[in-house]
């Protein structure tokens, strides 16, 4: 394997072990501190900022006419709906129900390709997507409403599963892009274009947070959200990109789920049952199955 692969594996492994911590991370000051709205637009300013100023030290790249529309929906998926929905979900549900809601990623980048770009679904992928969403289901319909912090667990989770969504074709949108831009060019423009679209749902959040009376324990966690699972996830999640196929990075949230459900049960704010390790075996097979590739038998 060459380097730069290793490198694209490295800042995908980073990029999903922040996230991973980010479950409870986030969780914690909301929505005592900020709603789950008002989080995105946060972390969209926040980590637009940044982006621009970078913006001023790389090369400057016109993007072409023909990838605007393009460039529109990748970043209505995945830096608005995608946002949107997490943190919302997060607000309402749990920290391990959207570690191992998320991990349904592969599955929906599967579909999308299906439908988009005509690949085909063999026997053993389609068990594998039943699996996957069999376990979401269980969660969704069979696991507790309300919990600690967590007032409506089947909305939450329900929010997961559009954000699993939102998220692979936002995915899938973004593949070509990468190839022909610039990370940097790509985000900050993605993050201008999101903060415009998500405005109207979080401007009344945003706008409501008690910015000068925030205590170092929510300031610390905003900022991990802002810097980390922000800037950096979607830093390390380009370059990856670049050198690694879509399918690659959305299987890598394999390991999502196992750092949220162990950071969150040390830290406190969550804990396992039953329901939810027959949700999780059911879920990771399913996405296992749905990513195999079966080899050809030579003739």
């Amino acid at each position: 394997m060459d380097k730069t692969k290793v490198l694209a594996l490295v800042a995908a492994l980073t990029a999903t072990t922040i996230y991973g911590l980010n479950h409870t991370i986030a969780k914690v000051v909301m929505p005592n501190y900020i709603g789950g709205f008002g989080f995105v637009q946060l972390r969209l300013l926040g980590a637009g900022l940044i982006f621009f100023i970078i913006g001023f030290f790389v090369p400057s790249q016109k993007i072409d006419t023909a990838d605007y529309l393009r460039l529109f929906f990748a970043a209505l998926l995945g830096m608005c709906i995608n946002m949107l929905m997490f943190f919302k979900g997060l607000e309402l549900s749990t920290p391990i129900n959207s570690g191992v809601i998320i991990t349904l990623t592969p599955i929906m980048v599967l579909i999308l390709s299906y439908i988009f770009l005509k690949e085909k679904i063999g026997f053993v992928k389609l068990s594998g997507i039943f699996m996957g969403f069999t376990g979401a289901l269980i969660l969704i319909i069979y696991g507790k409403k309300v919990a600690l912090n967590a007032p409506n667990i089947m909305l939450g989770n329900i929010m997961f599963l559009i954000n699993a969504s939102a998220f692979a074709g936002y995915l899938v949108l973004s593949k070509p892009l990468t190839q022909k831009y610039n990370t940097i060019v790509l985000m900050k423009w993605m993050f201008f274009i999101g903060t415009i679209l998500a405005l109207p749902v979080t401007y009344r959040e945003f706008t409501s947070v008690q910015w000068t009376s925030l205590p170092f324990e929510a300031i610390w966690r905003m900022c991990f959200v802002v810097i980390g699972t922000t800037f950096l996830t979607y830093m390390l999640n380009m370059y990856a990109l670049k050198s690694l196929p879509a399918s690659t990075i959305g299987a890598f949230i394999y390991i999502q789920p196992l750092i949220a459900i162990v950071y969150a049960i040390i830290t406190g704010n969550d804990t396992l049952d039953t329901m939810k390790i027959i949700a999780m075996i059911l879920v990771f097979s399913g996405v296992y199955f749905a990513s195999t590739k079966i080899k050809k038998r030579s003739s």
